[in-house]
């Protein structure tokens, strides 16, 4: 039976939880500490967000760096952008070639039909 499993599964695991995707969005603007975090989650305890902070790490999306007592975390875009070049270029462009393609036909279609309105009611 062949391994279902790749190296980017703990990153589409990491990107699974809205909370996840948050810290992540809260640390596109730069380093934040764990306690900074909290403090932005009042939702969830502390512990739960130094859990959900663990999960990016093993996915390698955040980078903790410690500062005397402080815990800074970094924001590590390289495994979102090999899961684009794995997934989301791979499917994108046909996609695009299809849209543009539909595009350029209903604008034949409309051009060859005087009688089509230009978006005006009667």
């Amino acid at each position: 039976m062949a391994d279902l499993h790749d190296d980017l599964d703990p990153v589409f695991r990491g990107l699974a939880n809205a909370h996840r995707r948050r810290i992540l969005d809260l640390l596109k603007d730069g380093a934040l500490t764990t306690g900074d975090l909290a403090e932005r989650f009042p939702e969830l305890s502390r512990f739960a967000v130094m859990q959900h902070l663990k999960v990016l790490e093993e996915a390698e999306l955040v980078i903790p760096r410690r500062s005397g007592r402080r815990r800074f975390n970094h924001l590590n875009v390289v495994p979102i952008l090999r899961i684009q070049r794995r997934w989301v270029s791979g499917y994108a462009g046909g996609w695009a070639d299809a849209l543009v393609a539909l595009k350029a036909g209903i604008e034949e279609t409309v051009e060859e039909d005087p009688t089509e309105s230009s978006g005006s009611v009667a």
